[in-house]
């Protein structure tokens, strides 16, 4: 099966309008897949999908939505219910200010909460079920490092990542024997705009286009992604978040994930 034939006909990413989103609208593209790309800014996405049409000749769709509405997930579906989505990517949530929990009003804590957790359970449990019905497809989660522990200025993006990560692992355990791929892709440090602006605004580097010294590249972290697609439920994205987590954490987040469903299915009585 190709992978057009295995995770077409279109990919929907959300949060596609820079950085690793937008690398995997392109990279996807490239591939074959007809793409769905949804941000809030319209005339970026608009760019973005001109681009790609031109470049890879495939069908593209762009919906300019706020994830942080209430109703985004809503808004989602009915915008994309004429098509069959095979790829999902949720690429949303980062953390824009990297602040004190209570420097900051309760909104953004309680903004971030639902376009992390709220968010990805909503597309998922809307997109998966033809996905299960046809006996493939794709869901990719990106995660955070940071869901590892948690750390100042960070108390609700930490908490949300940890969700994402554990919500990826679950759903893989549910949906691999199905024949969905689940993979939650934990990001480390990434060359992203939304970094180098963050990094400008902390005043640790002189401007906001300047490139993140020894940071991985979208590229990379994207194609790393892809060829571990069906290495579920977990990848670490970074190189040095690879090396360096093995002396925290010996065992993998696959080995625990693989013992912690067989002593549940056993106990259950499904095992």
């Amino acid at each position: 099966m190709t992978f057009l034939e295995r995770y077409g006909p279109w990919a929907l990413i959300a949060g596609a309008s820079e950085g690793v989103g937008r690398t995997f609208a392109e990279t996807l593209a490239q591939r074959g897949l007809n793409v769905v790309l949804v941000a809030r800014r319209e005339h970026v996405l608009n760019e973005v999908a001109s681009g790609i049409e031109q470049r890879y000749g495939v069908k593209t769709r762009t919906l300019a939505i706020d994830l942080a509405n209430a109703d985004a997930a809503i808004q989602v579906q009915n915008a994309v219910n004429d098509i069959e989505v095979g790829f999902l990517v949720y690429c949303a949530g980062a953390d824009s200010n990297y602040m004190p929990f209570l420097e900051s009003p309760l909104s953004v804590a309680e903004s971030m909460v639902h376009r992390n957790c709220n968010l990805p359970v909503q597309l998922c449990h809307h997109f998966c079920a033809p996905m299960v019905s046809k006996g493939k497809g794709a869901v990719v989660i990106l995660g955070s490092g940071a869901a590892f522990a948690g750390a100042s200025n960070m108390v609700a993006y930490a908490a949300s990542k940890a969700f994402d990560m554990v919500f990826a692992e679950a759903l893989f355990c549910e949906l691999k024997p199905k024949g969905v791929d689940v993979l939650g892709l934990i990001l480390g440090e990434t060359d992203t705009p939304a970094l180098r602006r963050l990094r400008h605004n902390l005043g640790l580097a002189m401007g906001p286009n300047e490139a993140v010294k020894g940071a991985e590249t979208p590229a990379y972290v994207v194609d790393d992604c892809l060829a571990h697609l069906t290495d579920g439920p977990i990848r670490l994205a970074n190189r040095k978040m690879r090396w360096g987590l093995r002396f925290l954490f010996p065992f993998s987040r696959n080995f625990i994930v693989s013992l912690m469903d067989k002593a549940n299915k056993k106990v259950m009585g499904k095992g």
